[in-house]
């Protein structure tokens, strides 16, 4: 006799019970928040600090000051602008691939975050000037010193790649699986069930 599946029980993750459809909900929920606040952001920065000097904020631990960027932080790789765009339509790939087998709300959090900020700089590329897949990074957040000196001037999309980054690696180092489970735990359940098979056979061989 067979019993019927419970609902949703074809896309549960055994080790959170997060359906793959709701981690891939998240993902690109917070893809298209990073995606959206760092356009806003940057039309912003075009409209109000172009021709303007460096806005001083936080007693100068901040700057605002809008910069375009032809490379990656510190300007390196300014004239392969083009690799960018390749670079980074690899890394949006690998997230859609990656979110076949995504059970984990927290993963699904770092991906989408990542997404997102690859999304942010990828339309830079694409669609703004000199011209498509060539075109100049807006940037527009330097830290500690208003030509980022101390650190590369950045915006919105480069915050959240970081932050998803991060928490990646965080997730790896405590052992989180993408797919939902914990690095060693069905080794551990297979030890506590091994363990009961023993117990429960010590009675029949005294008898």
């Amino acid at each position: 006799m067979t019993t019927a599946p419970t609902a949703g029980s074809g896309t549960a993750e055994p080790g959170d019970g997060t359906p793959r459809r709701k981690a891939v909900v998240v993902l690109v929920s917070i893809a298209l928040a990073a995606l959206l606040a760092d356009l806003f952001t940057k039309h912003l920065a075009l409209v109000t600090l172009d021709d303007r000097g460096p806005v001083r904020l936080l007693g100068g631990a901040v700057y605002l000051t809008l910069t375009r960027n032809s490379g990656a932080a510190w300007s390196i790789g300014a004239d392969h602008t083009w690799v960018f765009p390749l670079i980074t339509i690899g890394v949006v790939g690998w997230i859609v691939w990656m979110a076949v087998r995504l059970r984990s709300l927290p993963w699904a959090v770092s991906l989408g975050l990542v997404l997102g900020g690859a999304l942010g700089n990828l339309t830079d590329r694409i669609f703004r000037a000199p011209g498509h897949f060539v075109g100049h990074v807006v940037d527009m957040v330097s830290l500690f010193d208003p030509y980022g000196q101390v650190w590369p001037v950045f915006n919105l999309a480069d915050s959240a790649l970081v932050s998803g980054v991060l928490l990646a690696v965080l997730l790896e180092l405590t052992g989180r699986q993408r797919d939902g489970s914990r690095a060693g735990a069905p080794r551990a359940a297979e030890t506590a069930a091994g363990d009961r098979d023993a117990a429960g056979a010590q009675p029949r061989e005294r008898a």
